[in-house]
């Protein structure tokens, strides 16, 4: 109760100061009031740095490759000037008669509303903040045959709303809160009326994404909802400053539309807004911010109203994202579909992804990375940053380390996405949050990671089809008996050999031993006594890697990063896992099969066994033998 006191006195304070400016205006020569405008203009850039940055950071987006940065900056000046004069104009214009509205405002092809209302055809003005914008309600005596209306959205101060709104009903305009419904416009259109309705706003999650200066930005329907719901036709309406105190009142040509595609008239008309801001950049409401990256779902494909780019419509300038890749190459397999997902999910988007050296290979295997950013171990956290500041719309952390989110906070990028702990929350602007409901089974960190994605608004990707080419003739079976996390991963080295010497007892075939230079031990221990073994390790690259796996008939190995590389390629494997949960961690592929003999131990998550390693010791060479045969269907 006594929140609700604090606030309607404080509202009724604002009131009673806004009610004395608005006197004090009223009450000055409008060339005063002109003049004053331009100097609070004046002041408020020189006091107001986040304003001043978002105007100046919107031109250089509207005009990449027009305006050198030193035009951007003097047309951001001139911009709060002209803003300032025009805003302290408005509250002086209803306190003007029309002989001197007259003098001041010229209106500029009137006709265009006459034709249409003489036919018995409705128009709806598609009106914006360019210029002297309550010279709009001045129209209402350019067509005494129709009558004029207007959607606008109320204030949360009723008092300072009435006071806005107050002048246009007494000039005859009428007002539609957009809050209540559209019945009333829509009813005073058919009449055939007059509505203008605002085009110019970002529209959050209820617009349609569209082209405007050649970058998605959420666009409001309404207008067209409007004119297609009444056969409107659409007009959009401009007002320029045109010299000190004076301002042109501008109709631009009807926008044709058809009735099957409303989705293009909302972009038609984005096209038109641009072509007036052209006309006089100074003039529209640049410290707004149009383009403004939706939160949590800045991914269009989630959009209730979808997204919509003509065929005629220029170049799309990107929104770009960066992806922090996991620093195990496991991980960041596991990633894959979560990360392929912010690339089909918005159509505007270039996807980069910074990455350990190490595993740049794999990230270029994928279609949908438009560039690889990679790093060493020896680069500093600024030398990171520097290499990503200034060029990106968002990050996303597939990590969850604290380096990685000061990586990109200190890049200054706008939009930081992860999951909290290690101390980082601070230094991220979207978190993500954990399940909506208690998980009956263990999440899969695939399912982890794509829970970043969904929290983005990304829709599932379509599936990369398989890169695995299967040998003809001999079967080719991969072994990979290495496992870096530590020996309690790792199926006992002799486990492996009887298993090449069952295999060779049955069938023909060729052996293929990958891994790091640390599994050369074991690897030789392995093929000791054979003589139709290829032993790799430590001699391929990760591309080299990869071309290997994909020429084999089926891979036997531990839960390693391997292993989730071979199903991303689509390569038939056996993964044996002991101190790991499958659940978690283990192969997805229609082609994979996890062998695993659960104790009461396991998973355990441990690097070392500190009992007797029963859990791997079980899985007996003969099921081993078994599971691989069926993936040898010649040999069966």
């Amino acid at each position: 109760m006594r929140l609700n006191v604090r606030s309607d006195m404080a509202d009724r304070l604002v009131y009673l100061l806004a009610s004395l400016l608005v006197g004090v205006i009223r009450r000055l020569p409008l060339s005063v009031c002109f003049v004053l405008g331009q100097w609070v203009g004046a002041l408020l850039w020189a006091v107001l740095p986040g304003y001043r940055r978002l105007a100046r950071e919107n031109l250089s987006k509207a005009f990449a490759g027009e305006k050198s940065s030193s035009a951007i900056r003097a047309l951001t000046f001139r911009h709060f000037t002209t803003l300032g004069a025009n805003a302290v104009c408005a509250f002086k214009m209803p306190a003007l008669s029309q002989e001197e509205i007259a003098r001041i405002a010229k209106i500029e092809r009137l006709d265009r509303i006459h034709t249409n209302i003489e036919a018995g055809r409705p128009v709806v003005l598609a009106i914006n903040h360019i210029g002297n914008w309550e010279l709009y309600a001045q129209l209402v005596f350019q067509v005494p045959e129709a009558r004029f209306g207007t959607v606008y959205q109320s204030l949360r101060n009723k008092l300072v709303d009435d006071l806005v709104n107050r002048d246009r009903r007494r000039l005859g305009v009428a007002t539609f809160d957009r809050k209540k419904g559209f019945n009333a416009a829509i009813a005073l259109l058919r009449e055939p009326g007059i509505v203008g309705v605002l085009v110019d706003q970002n529209a959050g999650d209820a617009g349609i994404w569209a082209p405007f200066f050649n970058r998605l930005s959420s666009t409001s329907p309404l207008a067209a909802t409007l004119a297609i719901r009444t056969n409107a036709a659409v007009i959009p309406t401009a007002i320029y400053t045109d010299g000190f105190a004076k301002w042109r009142v501008v109709l631009s040509e009807e926008i044709p539309w058809n009735a099957e595609q409303p989705e293009k008239l909302t972009a038609d008309i984005n096209s038109a807004l641009e072509r007036q801001i052209r006309v006089s950049p100074q003039d529209w409401f640049w410290v707004h911010n149009r383009w403004k990256t939706p939160w949590p779902n800045f991914l269009t494909a989630s959009a209730k109203r979808g997204t919509c780019i003509p065929p005629d419509a220029s170049p799309l300038q990107p929104f770009r994202i960066v992806l922090r890749s996991p620093n195990w190459l496991g991980d960041a397999v596991m990633c894959l579909q979560a990360a392929r997902a912010f690339k089909t999910s918005r159509p505007d988007v270039r996807l980069a992804v910074l990455t350990p050296a190490k595993l740049a290979g794999l990230w270029r295997r994928v279609p949908e990375i438009d560039e690889v950013i990679e790093f060493d171990r020896a680069d500093s956290l600024l030398s990171i940053a520097k290499k990503l500041r200034g060029q990106f719309d968002a990050a996303v952390l597939f990590t969850n380390s604290l380096r990685s989110a000061l990586e990109v906070w200190l890049a200054g990028i706008p939009r930081r996405v992860g999951f909290d702990g290690h101390h980082r929350s601070a230094l991220l602007n979207q978190i993500i949050p954990p399940p909506k409901k208690k998980l009956r089974h263990p999440e899969h960190h695939a399912d982890r990671y794509w829970r970043i994605s969904a929290r983005c608004g990304a829709e599932l990707p379509p599936a990369l089809p398989p890169q695995w080419m299967p040998p003809s003739g001999e079967a080719v079976i991969g072994i990979c008996p290495g496992a870096e996390f530590g020996p309690a991963k790792r199926w006992p080295a002799e486990r492996f050999s009887e298993t090449i010497a069952a295999l060779n007892a049955r069938i023909s075939c060729r052996w293929v031993i990958v891994g790091t230079s640390a599994d050369a031990a074991v690897a030789a221990s392995i093929a000791e006594g054979f003589a139709n073994i290829t032993d790799l390790t430590g001699k391929t690259s990760l591309e080299e890697l990869m071309h290997a796996l994909c020429g084999m008939s089926v891979l036997l190995t531990n839960d390693t990063g391997t292993m989730h590389l071979a199903d991303f390629l689509g390569v038939p494997l056996v993964a044996i896992f002991g101190s790991t949960e499958p659940s978690l961690t283990g192969p997805r592929g229609l082609a994979s099969t996890a062998l695993r003999h659960q104790v009461e131990c396991s998973p355990c998550f441990l690097r070392e066994c500190p009992l007797d390693f029963r859990c791997m010791r079980e899985i007996k060479t003969e099921d081993v033998v078994s599971v691989l045969l069926r993936h040898l269907p010649a040999a069966s």
